[in-house]
């Protein structure tokens, strides 16, 4: 397959400044200690992102930094935002882009989903675009139509040769933080069908080359099995990010 495995902690407005670094610092020894095969990145809330890149660089670098969020304009009269030179400027490496939180409680459109893809690719770092549906638009049979709907509006305008620095994180919004988690077979049938609307995009190879990360309630008891499954590239984790042993336990399952 030739993918390496990518585990991105997400930790959303979680910790406080010594939880957060406390946690990082926890991360990063236990990845330099066992160096997995994973490639591994946390994303803490915007204003601990300075401590918590010191917390990473001082134990390494093995483990890299990413922002959970990002203003698709440069800089200027926009209250409240984070751009992606900002971000880079903190030693940011990996930008989320159209969580599902983003989309469907703070109602970010698939416009701006797209502006902020293209500034983050833009700016030479790298994007997490995440896709995924609604259960009332997987009762309705409408999984594969809107996953390939938020790829292909996400991508839009975005060059070739900027895909390689892109993850796609397929994330079942029904299975986040209810406990809920799609069978091993949905998720891969979903991924199978993410990679083949990056095919239709970019062609075979870049579609082969791109990782495609679960983003639905990953655990230590299911990780394993959900990154056995041949498109299944890793993880972007939310509560069981939030402890040390949990996250490494699925990053220990990206051995593979």
């Amino acid at each position: 397959m030739g993918r390496r495995a990518f585990v991105a902690g997400n930790w959303k407005m979680n910790t406080d400044r010594a939880g957060a670094v406390a946690l990082a610092a926890a991360v990063a020894e236990a990845v330099a200690g066992e160096r997995p095969a994973a490639e591994v990145a946390v994303c803490p809330p915007f204003v601990y992102l300075d401590a918590v890149g010191q917390a990473l660089r001082a134990r390494g670098g093995a483990v890299a930094l990413g922002a959970q969020d990002v203003y698709d304009q440069e800089n200027g009269a926009f209250t409240g935002e984070v751009s992606a030179s900002m971000l880079k400027d903190l030693g940011v490496t990996w930008v989320i882009v159209g969580h599902s939180e983003r989309r469907h409680v703070i109602k970010e459109p698939d416009e701006l989903v797209n502006r902020k893809v293209r500034a983050v690719l833009g700016a030479g770092l790298g994007c997490i675009l995440c896709v995924g549906e609604t259960i009332q638009q997987r009762e309705g049979g409408m999984t594969d139509a809107v996953n390939a709907h938020q790829v292909r509006s996400g991508l839009a305008g975005v060059p070739a040769e900027q895909v390689g620095r892109l993850v796609i994180a397929y994330e079942p919004v029904w299975a986040i933080g209810t406990g809920r988690t799609a069978t091993p077979a949905d998720a891969q049938d979903a991924h199978r069908k993410i990679r083949a609307v990056l095919g239709d995009l970019y062609g075979p190879a870049a579609a082969g080359a791109t990782r495609i990360q679960y983003g639905g309630s990953m655990k230590p008891e299911n990780a394993a099995e959900l990154m056995k499954q041949p498109d299944v590239d890793g993880g972007l984790i939310g509560g069981a990010a939030l402890k040390a042993d949990s996250f490494m336990g699925i990053v220990r399952a990206g051995n593979r």
